[in-house]
Order: structure tokens, then C-alpha cells, then sequence
């Protein structure tokens, strides 16, 4: 009962509309803050997040250590550029709720990097604000422009149907 009325009630898709564009806000000033603040590095957290991996209580798990320093840290300047734009553009597409679903998606995948990485600071409660938003699937965009752009898609772009094989013809 309450699962409907998360996904289908308007009265919810009033309150999913307030958070998204709360969430869409802090996506967005973040990421302009970061575009228009001088050259954004994320070199030094990622280095900072390596070295909160070792101690006797960790922030950082190893796994994700090693990823840090195996992966992101040889390529900071193209995961700069991702967390810049990604924040800028998860902003804008919930703020306007437009490709709502996918743009919580990401998201929360950046929120659970900045947890793995040892930074708790609003992240936990964007991630938990975001879940909802997952929950309520369509419903969250529901006040916003994907109101109009999924039934466009459905109409103009319908789902695949795989082909049935035809029989050799025998001759």
C-alpha cells in the first residue's frame, strides 16, 4: 500500500518534486563551484582518500584504495572532468525531472564514491533522499518535463522485439 503510494500518488509527487529539486540544487551548485572556481583538481582527494585507507581504523577499504591509486589518481584529469560535469548534469536533470530515474542513478553512484573515498558529509542524506526518488520510478518525474518526454520516447522509440528465425528453405 505505501509502495503506491510512493509511485503513483500525486500528493507524493508534490513532496518527490520538492526533494528532487533540492537534490538537483546541491548537484548543481556543486559542480558549477567547481567549473568557475579555478580549475578543478580532483588529485588531491583522491590522494587524500589513498591515504585514509591504512591505519588501525581505516576510513577508506582497501579495494577501493587500490582503485583510487590504481585507476583514478593515473587519470585525475578525466575523473575531474567526470565529477564536474557528471554533478553539473545530474543538477539539471533534476531540477527540470527530466531522464529522472537515470539521473538519481548517477546520482547516487557519485554520493557512493565520495562514501567509499571517506567522505560522509551530506552525502549519506543525499543517498538516502535519492533512494526514495528511485523508489518512486516515474512518479518522480511526475511534476516535470518527464511527464512529457517518457510518453514521447514510448510512442517514437517502442521496445525492441527480437526477430523469430525463419526455417531454411529446403531445396
Amino acid at each position: 500500500m505505501i509502495i503506491q503510494w510512493i509511485r503513483n500518488s500525486k500528493t507524493a509527487a508534490g513532496l518527490w518534486t520538492i526533494i528532487r529539486i533540492y537534490l538537483g540544487y546541491a548537484w548543481l551548485t556543486g559542480g558549477l563551484g567547481k567549473l568557475t572556481g579555478g580549475g578543478f583538481d580532483a588529485s588531491g582527494f583522491l590522494q587524500g582518500a589513498v591515504a585514509q585507507a591504512g591505519g588501525e581504523h581505516p576510513a577508506v577499504q582497501g579495494w577501493w584504495a587500490v582503485f583510487l591509486e590504481q585507476i583514478a589518481l593515473p587519470n585525475a584529469g578525466l575523473f575531474s572532468f567526470l565529477v564536474m560535469w557528471g554533478e553539473i548534469l545530474v543538477g539539471i536533470a533534476l531540477i527540470l525531472g527530466v531522464f529522472t530515474n537515470f539521473a538519481a542513478l548517477m546520482g547516487i553512484t557519485m554520493n557512493f564514491a565520495f562514501l567509499f573515498s571517506g567522505t560522509v558529509s551530506t552525502n549519506a542524506q543525499m543517498v538516502l533522499l535519492t533512494i526514495f526518488l528511485l523508489v518512486a520510478g516515474a512518479n518522480a518525474g511526475r511534476y516535470g518535463l518527464d511527464r512529457w518526454v517518457l510518453p514521447y520516447l514510448r510512442n517514437h522509440y517502442p521496445k525492441h522485439t527480437p526477430r523469430t528465425p525463419t526455417k531454411p528453405v529446403a531445396s
